[in-house]
């Protein structure tokens, strides 16, 4: 790493400073051992940020996601801002962000660990050495689209509107990256759309056909959304990388996480051109577990670890905070989420400290 690099933490809501706690610890830890130029700074977001100023993204946070190399976000929302408006809710604070930034590439690497195969309601056979990659656009389709709104019709009944809308040049970077996600895994892409009855995701087929001759060397299928999600469950190693609009993808990547047993293990990158990255586990900001340290904090490490990967091109620290994590599971070390029988279950700080121990561990093997 030549240059110094700067890290925004925004812990947010719920148990996300719980999660992000532990993740930041392996962090500085990373910094001190092997002296990395790295700079973190802390900044508000969600209902953290509308409590203490009135804003779900205030503008000192904005000045500070503008000059970060990457955030490290552990989660927004929860059931008192639910009263808000939909365009004050903590939740539109992070839809400003990716907008903001332009984050139209989110990545959802879904990877299946051999401890926990017994875990999962699927059969072992079907998710042993499950690895695929789910590349969801995230800055367009029907969460962006307008018109929008609740309005009444000529008979005075209220009708909800929501438009699904893709441009040419939004379709067009994203089945790039798939193709190019692909050419460095196994070369097998699957586009994911309902392209027979949807205008817009039949633009989306057509583009991505047009596109994929650039790609010779990357074999791309396509499938209908519900097949897909039907195909995730059946036969997911028939799949490498997806590539899906935003609303599908959001589906389908939730449900991908049922494979591996837990969405507590699930991180997510959102990435834009420049590789400035928003990190952030996918499993919310669970009120329910507010305070209770039962929170799995894999999904944040994993997330910092997908920083190390894509927006520092630092592979082998990513590679070290994955090992110690599968270090950690293979050890019999659960979260309450992932709880099994004859395993050891631990709390959120306390599986934290558990994947820090064996860093260090395999970080003095290395050394």
């Amino acid at each position: 790493m030549k240059k110094h690099k700067k890290i925004l933490i925004l812990p947010g809501d719920g148990i996300g400073p719980e999660v992000v706690e532990p993740a930041v610890k392996i962090l500085l830890t990373l910094i001190e051992m092997y002296k990395l130029p790295i700079n973190i700074e802390n900044g508000l977001i969600g209902g953290a940020a509308i409590d203490s100023l009135n804003d779900s993204l205030p503008s000192n946070t904005l000045t500070q996601v503008k000059s970060a190399d990457a955030i490290l976000l552990g989660a927004v929302g929860g059931t008192q801002w639910e009263h808000l408006p939909l365009a004050k809710r903590p939740e539109n604070g992070l839809l400003r962000l990716r907008k903001l930034l332009d984050l139209f590439i989110n990545l959802r690497p879904i990877t299946s660990y051999s401890s926990l195969i017994d875990f999962s309601n699927i059969k072992p056979e079907i998710i042993k050495d499950l690895d695929l990659l789910i590349i969801r656009e995230l800055s367009s389709d029907i969460y962006f689209g307008e018109p929008r709104g609740i309005q009444f019709d000529a008979n005075h009944q209220r009708i909800g509107i929501n438009t699904m809308l893709y441009r040419e040049h939004e379709i067009t970077r994203i089945a790039h990256q798939g193709f190019k996600f692909a050419a460095q895994r196994n070369k097998r892409l699957c586009s994911v759309t309902k392209h027979n009855v949807l205008e817009s995701n039949k633009l989306w087929f057509e583009i991505i056909e047009s596109i994929a001759i650039e790609y010779p060397t990357v074999e791309l299928t396509h499938m209908y959304v519900d097949n897909a999600a039907m195909q995730l469950i059946q036969n997911p190693k028939q799949f490498d990388v997806l590539v899906t609009t935003n609303l599908f993808g959001d589906i389908l990547s939730d449900e991908a996480a049922a494979l591996i047993g837990s969405i507590g293990l699930l991180p997510s990158a959102s990435l834009n051109n420049s590789k400035q990255g928003l990190y952030e586990p996918v499993h919310g900001s669970a009120p329910n577990l507010i305070g209770k340290n039962v929170a799995n904090p894999l999904a944040a490490i994993l997330s910092l670890a997908l920083i190390f990967e894509h927006s520092f091109e630092q592979k082998e620290f990513s590679t070290l905070i994955n090992d110690a994590i599968k270090l950690t599971l293979s050890q019999g070390y659960r979260t309450k989420d992932i709880s099994q029988d004859n395993m050891i279950t631990v709390g959120t700080k306390e599986m934290g400290e558990i994947v820090l121990k064996n860093l260090l561990t395999l970080i003095k093997k290395i050394i």
